[in-house]
């Protein structure tokens, strides 16, 4: 809104145009945030996955679902569990666990909430 002069008749309607752009912004901006963390998760999740140059390392992608994006393994998702958390062997034994993915959650939560921040105070 411009620095023009309103009167009291018109306040109201100016204090709700305000406040729907600064409303219109803040949802561009959280929206693009989104985007931007969920992207970089996915590129972070291919550089520290295990079996950095294999097939599942390669297959992190980041995805609109509804308003929310999710950051998901797409052609190897049966696989990251079994990884993240370790799993029992055939014969008797475990294999170790390989926390890749609740570290990079953790980033990204932390990255989003800083630009939750900086998009609400402007």
């Amino acid at each position: 809104m411009s620095n023009a002069r309103v009167s009291i008749d018109q306040l109201s309607s100016a204090i709700v145009d305000t406040l729907k752009e600064y409303t219109e912004e803040v949802e561009e901006g959280l929206e693009d945030a989104k985007e931007e963390v969920s992207r970089e998760g996915a590129e972070t999740l291919k550089g520290t996955s295990p079996y950095r140059f294999g097939k599942y390392a390669k297959s992190w992608r980041a995805k609109k679902v509804g308003k929310a994006w999710v950051i998901h393994n797409a052609k190897h998702y049966r696989r990251t569990h079994l990884l993240e958390k370790g799993h029992a062997k055939v014969n008797g034994g475990r294999v170790a666990a390989i926390p890749h993915i609740a570290p990079v959650e953790e980033q990204v939560i932390k990255e989003y909430e800083k630009r939750v921040e900086k998009v609400i105070k402007g």
